[in-house]
């Protein structure tokens, strides 16, 4: 279990420390921050957070799904699994007493040179002997030119060899590819779609760019996405940050940001299954049962959706 104490950052920094990890326990939020849309819970609710969860027990048998090991040098990568709410029943308190699991998406990306080599990893991603190994991100990926005067040049492949189509060459600031749960973040700002984080997707957005019809959009989160610096590139380098860590050595001209949506499945012997892949969030029990959607509050009362202007409500 990792607990959280702060805002939307802190969530994103405990789910960075797993960045590498094909499983993430679960996390427990408190929202303490300025903002908060990520944070399920207040702190002054820690004793029935902490209940629910201890009192209840491992999910359901679910069927394990096709799943690949990385994107290598190949770009090859696995399809993305729909998830939703799952009820973790308790064992030890009956089945009436559950944690609900919100099982957040991430991207996996892999960095390669101009060759199709992968890049080697930095800190705080590098670890001593993985050869192959993808990063994973919860919020996105982004592509920026950074302090150079020049828009960036940035061709968007959409599939995979031999059935890989050019999609358009971004001429902008910069690029972003936002999971659901990202949709809220840069994305946003971005003038992205708002996606709800149970809609399996990519989410594809331009950062201030020369075309007034360049529009954002959104995919089937096992769509394998390629970035590629263009020939035409002016910069030096391009900036890439993953989940706000940025590396320290820019992308070159033919240098490649391959993405795709990380697959969620289970896996192990029946009876003892355990999920890969994704970040659970425990949420409020009961919100779903009931139909009630705290995303929608979030929504509304943090990110004041269509808030009328000149009026107080």
């Amino acid at each position: 279990l990792t607990s959280t104490l702060g805002g939307d950052g802190t969530i994103l920094h405990a789910a960075s420390l797993f960045a590498t990890a094909r499983s993430v326990p679960p996390v427990l939020s408190f929202s303490m921050g300025t903002l908060g849309f990520l944070g399920e819970w207040k702190f002054a609710e820690y004793k029935r957070a902490f209940r629910e969860v201890f009192v209840s027990g491992a999910p359901d048998p679910l069927p394990a799904q096709r799943s690949n090991d990385t994107i290598c040098n190949d770009g090859g990568a696995g399809p993305t699994s729909t998830s939703s709410w799952e009820n973790m029943r308790g064992k030890s308190m009956g089945a009436s007493r559950n944690s609900r699991i919100l099982m957040r998406n991430r991207l996996r990306i892999g960095l390669f040179n101009s060759a199709g080599e992968r890049l080697p990893h930095e800190p705080p991603f590098a670890h001593a002997g993985n050869k192959c190994e993808d990063i994973f991100a919860l919020n996105e990926v982004l592509l920026h030119r950074g302090a150079l005067p020049h828009l960036s040049h940035i061709t968007i492949l959409i599939g995979s060899p031999p059935h890989q189509r050019t999609l358009t060459t971004a001429i902008a600031d910069g690029f972003l590819v936002s999971t659901p749960t990202g949709s809220t973040a840069y994305s946003l700002s971005s003038g992205g779609s708002i996606v709800h984080p149970l809609v399996s997707s990519l989410l594809l957005t331009p950062i201030c760019p020369r075309s007034l019809s360049f529009r954002p959009l959104v995919l089937p989160a096992n769509t394998p996405i390629t970035l590629r610096i263009d020939e035409v590139n002016r910069g030096k380098e391009i900036e890439v940050s993953v989940d706000g860590v940025r590396r320290r050595e820019g992308l070159k001209t033919g240098m490649e940001v391959r993405v795709i949506g990380e697959e969620v499945r289970t896996a192990g012997a029946p009876g003892a299954r355990h999920w890969m892949g994704g970040v659970p969030s425990i949420v409020r029990s009961g919100g779903a049962a009931d139909g009630e959607d705290h995303w929608v509050g979030g929504l509304n009362s943090l990110l004041k959706f269509n808030y009328p202007f000149g009026e107080d409500g």
